[in-house]
C-alpha cells in the first residue's frame, strides 16, 4: 500500500448496515486493502465493559446499550486514517449518522432480509434481537427492521450491494464518488 494512497484516501470510513450484513468482515479487508487502521465499535465496547453485546443486553437492556454505544462512537479517539464497523442498530439512534458523516464518510453495505437470515441463523444466541424468531419468521422480523432502518441507512455517503461486494469493489466505489 503506497503512503500517497493513504495520504490521499478519506480519512475515517464507517460500515453501516444491518447485522450479519459483512461489516467486520469486509471492514478488515477494506482496511487492510488501504492501509488503514481497522476499528470495530462492538469489539469497543464489549472490553470497555468486559461482557459481551448479548450479556449487556441481558443486565442493563437495550435503552442502556445504546445510550453506551452512542458514547463509544462519539469518544473513541480515532486515527487519521480508519475503516469503522458499527453495531448494525447504532446509525438508527440519537444523532449518529449525522455525526458519522460530519466526522468520515459512511457505506451501506444492504443485503435482502432473505439473505440476511440465512447468514445469521446460526449466530442468533450472539444476537440478542434475534434470539426468539425462526424460519420464516426470522426473514420477516429481519424485513421489518430493515424497513425501519432504511431511512437511516439510505443516508450513507455510498450505498453498496452487500451481495457482491469485496474490498476492491468499496475502494472504486470511493473513488468514483471522489470522497
Amino acid at each position: 500500500m503506497s503512503e500517497k494512497k493513504i495520504k490521499d484516501g478519506p480519512g475515517i470510513i464507517f460500515l453501516v448496515g444491518f447485522m450479519g450484513c459483512g461489516k467486520t468482515t469486509l471492514g478488515r479487508k477494506l482496511a487492510n486493502r488501504l492501509g488503514y487502521a481497522f476499528m470495530d465499535l462492538d469489539h469497543i465496547l464489549e472490553a470497555q465493559e468486559g461482557m459481551t453485546i448479548a450479556e449487556y443486553f441481558a443486565k442493563h437492556g437495550e435503552d442502556a446499550f445504546r445510550k453506551l454505544e452512542s458514547e463509544v462512537l462519539k469518544q473513541t479517539q480515532y486515527p487519521e486514517h480508519a475503516v469503522v464497523s458499527t453495531g448494525g442498530g447504532l446509525p438508527c439512534f440519537f444523532d449518529h449518522m449525522d455525526w458519522m458523516n460530519a466526522h468520515g464518510k459512511t457505506i451501506y453495505i444492504k443485503l435482502s432480509p432473505k439473505t440476511l437470515a440465512s447468514r445469521l441463523e446460526n449466530e442468533k444466541e450472539e444476537r440478542p434481537l434475534l434470539r426468539q424468531h425462526h424460519g420464516e419468521a426470522l426473514v420477516t422480523f429481519i424485513a421489518d427492521k430493515l424497513t425501519e432502518r432504511e431511512p437511516f441507512y439510505s443516508r450513507a455517503t455510498v450505498i453498496a450491494d452487500g451481495l457482491s461486494l469485496t474490498a476492491e469493489k468499496v475502494e472504486e466505489l470511493l473513488r468514483i464518488k471522489a470522497i
